[in-house]
């Protein structure tokens, strides 16, 4: 069983109750690969929104 740091995944989970508006106990019962798509896909939509605000879009 590989372990995480506890600060990192508290980051992980405020970023996603943050943008999703889960329940913390949704978020901590994430398998550690769903979690980390998550943000990938969560950080690709802000990415995404603050290039159009760069953009004028």
């Amino acid at each position: 069983m590989t372990r995480y740091a506890v600060d990192e995944i508290w980051r992980e989970i405020a970023y996603l109750a943050y943008h999703l508006h889960w329940r913390l106990d949704d978020l901590l019962d994430l398998e550690h690969g769903d979690r980390v798509r998550l943000l990938e896909e969560v950080g690709g939509l802000n990415e995404r929104f603050w290039q159009g605000v760069r953009d004028g879009d």
